[in-house]
């Protein structure tokens, strides 16, 4: 595991060389609140890491309910049985393994590793909705990687921590967009439109550091956010116009 640390940010990662997962702790004057919970065996790396920084961690927030960010989730609230985990009220459903969609909601289908039904036992304690806040954090709806993704931005230094919203592994993405160094987070997203609806909301919070599942942070990220909304829009309308092209030259 390594540990960088940027303002009140530390960035856990595991598999650093060679598939990079992060969690997150971030650091309260009352506590830490862990972002994500990274796989299966990280309980380890996140409550030493803690005990390092001398600090009890007094709240679990998730991004999404994706196995590489559940993964530790059952041990750390077995081993910290009065900390309350926070999801949204939307990926709460994803967390229990419900796939359904919302009539409201695009059809494409929801990807990637959703656990299946009754595999966690964790049940949230509390359900997020836009505008939430979890200690210094602000809950901001970011769907697309899954329907129900948060982000969360730290209102004392504009943060983001933005789950799989984005990624840095293998160059600057939003989720949808294929990076052939790191192809995965790709490969798990729900809706691309969305997500790109999505990069345009976070990215006009000017954010100071982004903070990602896969990749390492980025100090003052809005000019490369900005470049990759951008590839990520003109592959869109390049995608679209060929579907048009299909679709009129079909017989």
């Amino acid at each position: 595991m390594r540990i960088l640390k940027r303002q009140t940010v530390y960035q856990l990662t595991f598999m650093p060389r060679f598939f990079p997962v992060n969690a997150y702790l971030v650091e309260e004057e009352d506590g830490l609140t862990v972002v994500d919970a990274a796989l299966s065996y990280s309980v380890k790396g996140i409550l030493q890491a803690a005990d390092r920084i001398g600090k009890p961690i007094t709240r679990i927030a998730l991004t999404h309910a994706h196995g590489d960010h559940i993964g530790a989730l059952d041990a750390l609230k077995a081993a910290l049985p009065q900390v309350p985990v926070y999801i949204s009220a939307r990926d709460a459903r994803l967390l229990a393994g419900d796939r359904s969609l919302d009539e409201n909601e695009p059809s494409t289908p929801i990807r990637g590793g959703v656990p299946k039904p009754s595999t966690i036992k964790t049940k949230p304690d509390v359900l997020l909705q836009d505008g939430d806040r979890v200690g210094s954090l602000v809950a901001v709806s970011a769907p697309g990687h899954t329907p129900g993704h948060m982000a969360f931005l730290d209102t004392r230094s504009r943060a983001l921590l933005a789950g799989d919203a984005m990624q840095t592994r293998g160059g600057l993405a939003i989720s949808g967009q294929l990076r052939p160094l790191f192809p995965f987070p790709a490969m798990a997203t729900w809706n691309k439109d969305v997500s790109l609806a999505t990069a345009r909301q976070l990215n006009a919070l000017q954010p100071s550091l982004l903070c990602v599942g896969h990749g390492s942070m980025m100090d003052n990220p809005q000019t490369a956010i900005a470049g990759a909304i951008e590839s990520a829009d003109r592959k869109g309308r390049a995608a679209a116009g060929r579907s048009k092209h299909d679709a009129a030259n079909r017989p």
